[in-house]
């Protein structure tokens, strides 16, 4: 994520004393993303991840924070949260909530084969009915709320034309949502971010989820269809690999089935999850918030995306 605020060795020291990590040896930022500050951190034990968490508030990480003990008590592979010597995981550094993970291993798999999506299906579908029965329960903030309270704020900015696939596509996901079909699909805690660079592999042996912090709980096909905008698109034009898409589909339904109203749902939901990244780059975009290393997205990549899957359908849900 950005460096909104900037960690230091000596930040710290002695801070970190309540860990049994040892001393800090480094901590370097981590620039890509925009949300919240993410730095690496090397001590005398170990590497591992330190968030400062810029947006959400005390009250609503408890969500991800416990989500992710709970996915990693599971066998679904995801950073674990650390506790002090207390039992606590939620801390304060420069008076803003933090926390400490485990770093997961590998990399991130930028030029994914089917290969790499089956098992970002299969294990997509394992972290939803791992998180089935998480006691904690928060909505998923970039939701359709958002997106009605949002257009407002970034219409100014837009052209005519882009005004106009804006609102018409918020006011198809607002009547869409109101349907009996969308209101019945299964639904629990989401990753709801589940990008390329957000998944790590060794190879072709996917080694883990992370960055929870935009999860929610919402429909299971809204997390899906915004993995496969991500995990199975050529990225200069948002066209969607047939081969990908079948290969990442048929793992998530092999471990979890789809319903019969997911696959009437599912062209919509692609659209939604475009609408929802593409909103958010244009807010971004316009109306940024300092930070010492931010790089904003191109909203324009998520307009194309939002654009194909308007004009072509996407391959069907396995039955």
């Amino acid at each position: 994520m950005a460096v909104f605020t900037p960690v230091t060795v000596a930040d710290l020291t002695p801070w970190i004393d309540q860990f049994s990590l040892g001393r800090v040896l480094a901590v370097d930022g981590i620039a890509s993303g925009i949300e919240n500050s993410n730095f690496f951190l090397r001590t005398e034990t170990g590497e591992f991840v330190l968030t400062i968490f810029e947006n959400l508030s005390v009250e609503q990480l408890p969500f991800y924070l416990y989500l992710m003990r709970h996915l990693a008590e599971r066998g679904v592979l995801v950073p674990a949260p650390l506790a002090n010597a207390d039992g606590v995981i939620l801390h304060e550094l420069h008076g803003k909530p933090a926390s400490i993970v485990t770093k997961l291993d590998g990399t991130c798999q930028m030029a994914p084969a089917p290969v790499h999506c089956a098992a970002v299906g299969a294990m997509l579908a394992k972290m939803h009915l791992a998180a089935e029965d998480f006691s904690i329960r928060q909505p998923n903030l970039r939701g359709l709320a958002w997106w009605q309270a949002t257009t407002p704020a970034v219409l100014p900015h837009l052209s005519p034309q882009l005004g106009a696939l804006l609102r018409s596509e918020v006011a198809f996901q607002t009547a869409h949502a109101a349907t009996d079909r969308a209101r019945s699909l299964p639904q629990g805690p989401i990753h709801a971010d589940l990008f390329r660079n957000n998944v790590m592999f060794d190879g072709e042996r996917l080694t883990g989820f992370f960055d929870f912090y935009f999860a929610g709980c919402d429909t299971w096909l809204f997390d899906v269809a915004v993995t496969v905008n991500d995990w199975c698109i050529d990225l200069d034009s948002g066209v969607l690999d047939t081969a990908r898409v079948v290969a990442l589909l048929d793992a998530y339904a092999a471990v979890r089935p789809f319903s019969v109203a997911e696959a009437d749902a599912w062209q919509p939901m692609l659209r939604a999850a475009a609408l929802r990244f593409w909103l958010s780059r244009l807010y971004d975009f316009h109306l940024p918030r300092d930070a010492e290393m931010l790089t904003p997205h191109d909203p324009t990549h998520f307009e194309r995306i939002l654009r194909e899957r308007l004009a072509h359908p996407a391959p069907a849900l396995p039955h």
